[in-house]
């Protein structure tokens, strides 16, 4: 039973699987799209590089752009919110004991909304992380959404970029070579922003 468990998270966490369930959703046109970059932000093991490169394949690089930036804005907007209006409101007294809390709160007050917007950008920092870590904070709501609507509009267009060298690719190996840049670009500069703001 716990292998079988086992198993069914670990399919969870497979691009295939949520693929497969969203193909069947096809005729709800940018619903499948929309949803399938939205559930990255709730279920992190989802590659959303990989996604928006998908959706890019499947819709162009237009609309497979504003598809994935509608999902990862719905996804984080749910997951900030979360944080902000359940956790912290309903369960702070007792949540607040813990260590790991009061640490990642001391980590948000080293912010201010230029380094948000970098955080936002660059796409192989944790969201997860950074909408706990924002959501339980007091760090102003309106503020952080806004930053992340245009940190994130800005990553999935280098993403977006990427699937579409992806795309090119098979006609001009050119465009190989221009995605493997532009995926090493963004993690050198993703594990460096990482690295100096001490994120795990």
């Amino acid at each position: 039973m716990q292998h079988e468990i086992m198993a069914w998270i670990h399919q969870l966490g497979t691009l295939d699987f949520w693929q497969t369930l969203l193909d069947s959703f096809g005729d709800l046109g940018p619903v499948a799209p929309v949803t399938l970059a939205m559930v990255e932000s709730i279920f992190p093991p989802l590659p959303l590089i990989a996604i928006v490169a998908l959706n890019v394949a499947a819709h162009g690089g237009i609309l497979g752009f504003v598809y994935s930036w509608i999902g990862v804005m719905l996804g984080g907007t749910i997951m900030f919110l979360f944080w902000r209006r359940i956790v912290k409101r309903f369960f702070w007294k007792l949540a607040s004991r813990s260590a790991k809390l009061q640490k990642a709160e001391c980590w948000v007050s080293r912010f201010d909304t230029a380094s948000l917007f970098m955080l936002s950008v660059l796409p192989f920092t944790p969201s997860a992380f950074m909408h706990f870590a924002f959501g339980i904070s007091d760090f102003d709501e309106k503020r952080y959404l806004i930053t992340m609507l245009l940190g994130k509009g800005v990553m999935v267009a280098m993403m977006a970029l990427f699937g579409q060298s992806l795309v090119s690719s098979m006609k001009n190996p050119f465009y190989l070579i221009l995605a493997i840049i532009i995926w090493g670009g963004m993690y050198l500069a993703s594990k460096r922003f990482c690295k100096k703001h001490e994120i795990d």
